[in-house]
């Protein structure tokens, strides 16, 4: 899609998620389904308000009441067919009975728990009927819903259950006939209705109705607004926006994809219109909206996961603030980069008449204290549950400062509806990754392949954490934050926690490769989406998504080599250190990779800034003395030795 300067219209941003992005292709609905469908959606956000309010049901109930809302509306709002997404299209026979099982399915627990409970693990004929529909329920709405990358690695997994005495060497193991596997994935907490499920019918959904919420009062513009404000006149401006806007916008979105559409649609034509050519204006985009998905506080809604998998006591809040630095570096690595590149290329910022009136953006910095909110509600020591509750009830609050924002009451029937729909993508995504967890348990797959890589390494650790590098990227391909993490933390983490990492380290390690799997081409669904806005070439886009991206690829390694970036057991004066040589590192690193600091670099120039940059990154004492000392030589040879070329900017 060609877009010579002008922002997407609504419809064409929607017809790019739809592409790049299964969970937006849903069917327009009219008549008495559309209304069925609205009312169920309503109804399921208000049962997760209800319980949020009041107390969570008993697990067995509450994830099989979650899992049958989401099942019967996905086979209602998702068609079997991926060229019928979008359109007004008749709802097939066949939808309507998968939607009726999916109620069934989800009625089975409440109706007969008493009964399930006394068999104490023994099924009975209906049982194991109802529990083989489940899976099969699961599979597919995942597949309409999330995409095949994830269901295949479902498959995957259950036949690896079955046939395990078929499997070579340390993959073998005693295999599960049909009934215990049915067992295992319906009627037991390791599977289907497992922790992925737990924390996507808790936590997840009400985070959801907040971005909703959020959403209405206008909070996504007002970013775009906030960030030309601040970053907008700055060398490169506008693509220095789209790292400031997206990063604020992954506060709200838990998809990268839906990141790039929204905040892209604004931020890629203005660069373009300002020289950068479209693969890196694309690229830009992609990096830092894959970014928004490790930004503290909500972080794609991995760290609630993360809170369940690493358990020993652990806090949403210690995730957070353990993955604060980390993400400063982060976008300080690409914000540095783009700078350089609008150096070498010699890109203005905007003008004063293309920058909005600054006083009007700023009367409306109210907008975000709902996340200031989530942040000291968190602080405090709140339930994660309660912090999203009252964090929906601030933003209502908020929003009725002013007449622009004010959320009515049917706005908010469209935000419990809307909040409701994106979390059908994740209840499938969960419960698909439930079945995932529940193979590895039962087989004990986690800890073969565990010893499985550290065969391969040597049982060093270097080679250990690039093995489950790429075993992450692999995995995170194609699947959404949720899921990807599930997969990478069940199958790559544990062969860094048995070299002796923290799990903390190992967890967030496998976390940030799985998200890097959205820049990382062949399947970079955010940087293909990205192309779609910009009109560039998707895998051109791709390798510069991932060059800029170059931070996500270091810091997992520096993190857990010394967990003192996580502010992990260290002093503050200790941190303030690490974070400065870091940001010295980062920029050092981005100047070679780009080729420009004050001046085109040379290659020794480029090859000391890359290798100054890595010793400084690593925070550990005789590394950042050489590092420094580098980091030193490189400005002086800036200063002093002056190119004649410098004042000749190229051409985008």
């Amino acid at each position: 899609m060609e877009n010579k300067g002008e922002t997407l219209s609504l419809e064409e941003q929607q017809k790019l998620l739809e592409k790049y992005d299964p969970e937006a292709g849903t069917r327009k609905l009219g008549g008495v389904l559309g209304w069925i469908v609205f009312f169920g959606l309503l109804a399921f956000s208000l049962f997760h308000l209800y319980t949020g309010v009041f107390g969570m049901l008993t697990a067995q109930l509450q994830r099989s009441i979650h899992l049958g809302f989401a099942l019967a509306l996905i086979f209602l709002l998702f068609p079997a067919r991926k060229k019928d997404r979008g359109r007004k299209h008749r709802v097939a026979w066949y939808d309507i009975i998968l939607a009726i099982l999916g109620i069934a399915v989800g009625a089975y627990w409440p109706l007969f728990i008493d009964e399930i409970v006394m068999r104490a693990g023994r099924l009975t004929e209906i049982d194991f009927y109802v529990g083989l529909i489940a899976v099969l329920l699961v599979l597919e709405a995942t597949r309409r819903a999330v995409g095949l990358p994830i269901t295949i690695i479902a498959v995957i997994f259950l036949a690896y259950a079955m046939f395990g005495p078929y499997m070579p060497a340390f993959l073998a193991h005693r295999g599960l006939d049909l009934e215990r596997l049915v067992q295992t994935m319906f009627f037991t907490t390791e599977g289907i209705l497992g922790t992925p499920l737990g924390v996507s019918a808790t936590f997840i959904f009400l985070f959801l109705l907040f971005g909703s919420f959020l959403v209405k009062t206008g909070v996504g513009q007002y970013f775009n607004d906030l960030a030309v404000s601040i970053a907008g006149k700055r060398t490169g401006g506008p693509a220095k926006v789209a790292i400031f806007s997206s990063a604020l916008q992954g506060t709200i979105s838990g998809s990268s994809v839906a990141n790039v559409v929204t905040s892209g649609s604004f931020t890629i034509p203005m660069m373009k219109k300002l020289g950068y050519k479209k693969e890196f204006a694309g690229a830009v985009e992609a990096t830092a909206s894959t970014g928004g998905q490790i930004m503290p506080p909500i972080m794609g809604a991995a760290a609630f996961l993360m809170v369940e998998f690493i358990g020993g006591g652990i806090t949403y809040w210690d995730i957070a603030k353990a993955a604060a630095i980390p993400a400063l570096l982060y976008f300080a690595g690409v914000w540095i980069m783009t700078h350089f590149e609008a150096k070498r290329v010699g890109l203005r910022g905007l003008k004063d008449e293309e920058m909005p009136n600054r006083k009007e953006v700023l009367k409306k910095i109210y907008l975000l204290l709902p996340i200031l909110a989530v942040i000291i509600l968190l602080m405090s020591g709140m339930s994660v549950i309660r912090a999203a509750l009252w964090s929906i009830v601030i933003t209502v609050a908020v929003s009725m400062i002013s007449k622009e924002t004010r959320i009515g009451f049917r706005d908010a029937i469209d935000a419990l509806v809307d909040g409701a729909r994106t979390a059908l993508g994740v209840a499938a995504a969960t419960a698909a990754a439930g079945i995932i967890v529940g193979v590895v348990v039962k087989t004990g797959l986690g800890l073969k392949m565990a010893n499985g890589l550290l065969d391969l390494s040597g049982g060093l650790l270097i080679p250990t954490l690039m093995l489950t590098m790429v075993a992450a990227i692999i995995l995170g391909m194609g699947s959404p934050t949720t899921a990807n993490y599930v997969i990478t933390s069940t199958i790559a983490a544990p062969a860094i926690i048995l070299l002796g990492v923290p799990d903390l380290s190992a967890h967030l390690f496998v976390f940030y490769f799985g998200i890097v799997a959205d820049v990382t081409p062949p399947v970079a669904l955010a940087a293909f989406a990205a192309a779609g806005v910009s009109g560039g070439d998707p895998i051109k886009t791709g390798v510069t998504a991932s060059k800029l991206a170059i931070g996500a690829f270091i810091i997992p390694y520096m993190f857990v080599l010394s967990p003192e970036l996580l502010m992990i057991d260290t002093t503050w004066y200790y941190l303030i250190w690490v974070v400065f040589t870091a940001l010295a590192g980062m920029m050092a690193i981005g100047a070679g990779v780009i080729g420009f600091w004050l001046r085109k670099l040379n290659i020794i120039e480029r090859l000391l800034g890359i290798a100054g940059g890595l010793m400084l990154i690593y925070p550990e004492g005789v590394t950042d003395i050489v590092g420094l000392v580098i980091f030193i030589l490189l400005i002086a040879l800036q200063v002093f030795i002056k190119k004649d070329d410098q004042a000749k900017p190229q051409t985008a």
